[in-house]
């Protein structure tokens, strides 16, 4: 079953604009995400879904010389985006990744599409972040095609269609869902990208980690902030926005 990552990545951000090709090591923060995740052993292939915007277009440009398949589709819309993103590239079972979180593990991806293949279409929703353990930032959703296509089918709020899945983990009732959770609870750190502090903080980690070990793990980042505890500082007063006010793009 073909297993296709879609990321959703657009230029616009209230806290942080352009906050996806902002550098890093003379490096994009989504080329790093998108190297990270093609290192994912379970992933068939990435697709980028951004907008029509034409300040959206260096995204497109970075998809090319990458020579990744991308779409764009609706800024606000983005269950619709999601959606013809899939059909067009033909996915069955969809990873749902955003281009705030340069530094996700492959490992960790690994892991959450492993359970939802090994279930054998037991559940129709796999992600890490129903009962949240993981470091924000490492945030993984695995869905079958068919309930992509309800949700787009009959999602009528505002923030269903904003955030893509909330029509899918809001209905226990009538899609089966699992949660993979870490082996402690580690929720506390934040590694997503959203404000200046977020953005000063990966600098920081990519800087240390990524020059002699460009495929640092989740344990080695948390390991770094053990060493440096006083990093995590940074952004440790910046609050998550609910789900209803950012797509998280």
């Amino acid at each position: 079953m073909k297993v296709t990552a879609i990321i959703q990545a657009r230029m616009g951000s209230s806290r942080l604009p352009g906050k996806v090709l902002k550098k890093v090591l003379n490096k994009p923060l989504l080329e790093y995400q998108i190297e990270r995740i093609k290192r994912a052993a379970l992933i068939d292939d990435i697709v980028i879904a951004t907008t029509t915007n034409e300040n959206d277009k260096p995204i497109v440009e970075l998809s090319k010389r990458l020579s990744l398949t991308y779409y764009c589709g609706s800024e606000n819309d983005v269950l619709s985006r999601y959606y013809e993103a899939a059909k067009i590239n033909k996915a069955e079972t969809i990873v749902r990744l955003t281009s705030d979180c340069p530094i996700i593990d492959h490992r960790v991806i690994d892991k959450v599409v492993k359970f939802y293949l090994d279930s054998n279409g037991q559940y129709d929703y796999v992600s890490n972040t129903l009962n949240r353990t993981y470091p924000r930032g490492m945030d993984i959703e695995v869905f079958s095609v068919s309930a992509l296509e309800k949700a787009h089918a009959e999602s009528s709020l505002e923030h269903e269609r904003e955030h893509v899945t909330p029509f899918i983990f809001l209905n226990p009732g009538r899609f089966k869902l699992a949660n993979i959770t870490y082996d402690e609870n580690q929720n506390q750190h934040r590694w997503t990208v959203d404000t200046p502090e977020d953005f000063l903080l990966i600098k920081k980690i990519i800087e240390k980690l990524y020059p002699t070990n460009p495929d640092f793990s989740l344990e080695d980042t948390l390991a770094l902030l053990n060493a440096f505890p006083e990093w995590s500082l940074l952004n440790a007063r910046i609050e998550q926005k609910e789900i209803l006010q950012d797509n998280n793009d």
